[in-house]
């Protein structure tokens, strides 16, 4: 069994880590930290896993972090990065659902989370955990930089057609929604119910803090920069990602019959039918990303919809994904979790 560890148990990614964990048949939970909640059962804070989930939160000092196999941090930018090192010394392998070992370059790093890196050393060797791209060099990582959610959508739904070399890179559009977890579970006044029920809007259009990693991402896919125009919007639900990506195609090509046959070996990247609207409802408590390819009135922009939950494949669920390749698992142990409807 993989003894399993959780730096940060209690926000919505440290909880959906738990559920998944909790349900994988390969995997007994050795430690769930939290400095706060230390001594506190999990099933009091989170009712959902009592009789799955039985130890209490332990303080970070004394949890036995060193004695498991894969540690998780699902803690705030910042915090993984202080103890990382310790951990991979020590035989343990990591994986940050932060930032903090997703983007290579140290100054852009530093410029869009407003901290001075750590342990900038390991940046180079933290592998980006998106399968679908890395999952060769994930088998032999120690340290993985789980993706965001945002870039988890946006790379997957333009990666066949800058693989392919259909689009020009040089004008590419992500218009993408998400639901209020993605802030996390923290009492803050944007995203009180009063305050985003029934409303809709744009944030973060001059700069938000995702857009260096997906551009890194899909310039390593490229293997050359390109020009993303990103903008995240807040929508009044709890869970979901959509993704609407725009780009101008170069060329003729069968899109339909290109993303089913970049896509189908990955588990967890669904290509619906030709003409089909995915809804963030038809991934909610699962690990797969659904995908659509439109090419309206038949010109020249292609339309891609992508949607994902933001607290599976673009967080815990892509996490747990990520353990299973490193551990020489089926990909899907664990994670095979139907969609929740309504």
């Amino acid at each position: 069994m993989i003894k399993a560890g959780i730096v940060g148990g209690t926000g919505y990614t440290g909880v959906e880590l738990l559920r998944l964990l909790a349900q994988h048949p390969e995997v007994v939970i050795s430690a769930i930290t939290s400095r706060k909640e230390a001594g506190m059962a999990v099933s009091e804070m989170f009712p959902n896993l009592r009789g799955r989930v039985d130890i209490p939160f332990s303080d970070p000092q004394s949890a036995p972090l060193k004695e498991c196999d894969v540690v998780f941090f699902a803690t705030p930018n910042g915090i993984a990065m202080q103890q990382a090192r310790e951990l991979l010394d020590a035989g343990v392998r990591v994986i940050d659902l932060a930032a903090d070992f997703r983007i290579k370059d140290v100054a852009v790093w530093e410029k869009w989370y407003g901290m001075q890196h750590a342990c900038p050393d390991l940046i180079a060797e933290a592998v980006y955990g998106l399968p679908e791209i890395n999952r060769e060099k994930i088998k032999g990582a120690r340290l993985i930089a789980n993706p965001g959610c945002y870039p988890t959508a946006v790379q997957l739904g333009f990666l066949p057609l800058i693989e392919a070399g259909l689009i020009d890179a040089d004008n590419l559009v992500a218009d993408c929604k998400s639901g209020v977890s993605g802030a996390g579970r923290k009492a803050e006044v944007s995203t009180l119910f009063a305050e985003t029920a029934d409303s809709f809007k744009a944030y973060g259009v001059s700069g938000h803090r995702h857009l260096p990693e997906i551009a890194q991402g899909l310039s390593g896919v490229r293997g050359a920069p390109v020009e993303l125009t990103f903008v995240p919007h807040l929508t009044p639900i709890i869970r979901g990602i959509h993704a609407t990506l725009y780009a101008r195609l170069k060329t003729e090509a069968d899109l339909q019959s290109l993303y089913e046959k970049r896509y189908q070996d990955d588990y967890f990247v669904d290509v619906l039918p030709a003409g089909t609207h995915p809804e963030t409802r038809s991934v909610r408590g699962s690990n797969v990303c659904r995908i659509a390819v439109h090419r309206p009135q038949g010109g020249n922009t292609v339309v891609v919809l992508s949607v994902i939950d933001n607290l599976v494949k673009g967080a815990a669920g892509q996490a747990v994904q990520n353990m299973n390749i490193l551990f020489d698992l089926s990909e899907s142990t664990g994670l095979q979790q139907i969609p929740l409807l309504p």
